[in-house]
């Protein structure tokens, strides 16, 4: 399905002056977190390098390193000159830092292929590096206005209760999930960008995945999920705690937990480092072993003659 098909697919926006969109919209402008990203003049390149730190990490850790890249590197052409290193150094411990790697590899593409600007459509988009379905539409729609669905984590939660009246999405986005939502964005591209932008920002505050707080929803009269309960007489919204279809794995003594150690010791020092530098970072040597080949593998760090270790340049 194309990126104008799912634009297009699903019920026809509704236009009742309260309608879902209007609603959350109305609520959004009086709640929604005052987030750098959002303000008025943010670039498109700001709001691309937001989308993929905010991927799986709170913004409460993004908001200090976002800030540090935009400063140090406030455009593509700005970051591509530098080396790959100094991405993954610049990433500190955000987390996940393969994205600090797709997003020198993005600065590159940008500054080659599209005369260092952000391209404005979502087919474009996608040929970026690392850049997927969600990332190239909350781009098209929150750097330039348009009118894509898009839908995160938060976003399938509100809408799987408020219109699906399930209390859990699915584990993975679907056509269906952009084709529904699609269907609730106003018809005008610059209302169905703020409808995403409150979409999101419901089900970041309000509609939480274990503790909703429904008596502050815009939504609470419109919800599929509190009438579904209230006609079967059963658990539903205001019953305590919901119940998580899966449960975050845990970090403390993974393989992730020892890359970002190995890391650390990269991070600190100013140049190339020895293995007896990287060896007490973790007891278990297989484990270690494994960390470190596996950051190898991704090109994080490179391998050095005589057993040094560094950034890649």
């Amino acid at each position: 399905m194309s990126a104008k098909q799912l634009t297009g697919a699903g019920p026809r926006p509704s236009r009742t002056p309260r309608s879902f969109a209007a609603a959350a919209t109305a609520w959004y402008r009086g709640h929604a977190r005052a987030l750098p990203w959002r303000e008025p003049g943010t670039s498109p390149w700001a709001v691309l390098v937001s989308e993929v730190m905010l991927q799986q990490t709170p913004v409460a850790r993004v908001l200090p390193t976002w800030r540090y890249w935009l400063e140090r590197w406030p455009s593509p052409a700005a970051l591509a000159a530098e080396p790959a290193g100094a991405a993954i150094r610049g990433w500190g411990r955000l987390g996940y830092p393969r994205r600090a790697l797709r997003l020198h590899e993005c600065a590159g593409v940008i500054v080659g292929g599209h005369h260092g600007l952000v391209p404005s459509t979502v087919e474009d988009l996608l040929t970026l590096p690392g850049v997927g379905t969600y990332t190239a539409h909350a781009v098209a729609a929150f750097a330039f206005g348009q009118r894509h669905p898009v839908v995160d984590t938060n976003v399938r939660r509100l809408v799987a209760r408020a219109v699906d009246g399930t209390p859990q999405a699915g584990p993975a986005t679907t056509a269906r999930d952009l084709a529904v939502v699609a269907g609730l964005l106003p018809v005008r591209p610059a209302a169905a960008a703020q409808a995403s932008a409150a979409f999101m920002e419901l089900g970041a505050l309000i509609c939480t995945a274990r503790a909703p707080r429904c008596g502050e929803c815009p939504l609470r009269t419109r919800c599929a999920w509190r009438r579904t309960a209230a006609v079967a007489g059963g658990r539903g919204p205001g019953a305590g705690p919901v119940r998580s279809a899966r449960r975050s794995p845990g970090y403390a003594g993974t393989d992730r937990q020892v890359r970002g150690l190995l890391l650390a010791v990269l991070r600190s020092a100013p140049g190339p480092v020895p293995r007896s530098s990287l060896d007490p970072v973790w007891p278990e040597q297989v484990q270690r072993q494994r960390a470190l080949q596996s950051l190898l593998a991704d090109g994080l760090i490179c391998e050095q003659p005589h057993g040094m270790y560094a950034f890649p340049v």
